[in-house]
């Protein structure tokens, strides 16, 4: 007999957008991913820094910028990124954003 495990959530109700500044939430952490949730006030964002493991960000909602590497990004909902181990990125909200981060445990 076959045991299912899942989880279903409505994402755009489980994070209010703050006023400023950026706010987050843990959806799953395992041995093998972390999933969270981030919301950006417009004008918020995170300074580059590394990307521990394999990630990728998805933006759910709002537009800004992401810089990759070397390259920046239009990003808007729909925009999906991966990065490999170590990439140095930031994110910089220019209306409310809401994206989720996973990251690959290694």
């Amino acid at each position: 007999m076959l045991d299912f495990s899942y989880q279903d959530r409505q994402l755009s109700s489980e994070l209010p957008i703050p006023e400023d500044g950026k706010s987050s939430k843990v959806l799953l952490d395992n041995a093998q991913t972390k999933v969270m949730l981030f919301a950006f006030a417009a004008g918020a964002g995170l300074a580059e820094h590394l990307a521990p493991s394999h990630a990728i960000i998805q933006v759910l909602s709002g537009e800004g910028m992401l810089t990759a590497g070397n390259r920046t990004i239009e990003a808007q909902a729909g925009t999906w990124l991966q990065m490999s181990p170590k990439t140095p990125h930031s994110i910089s909200a220019t209306t409310p954003l809401v994206m989720t981060l996973t990251l690959f445990k290694e």
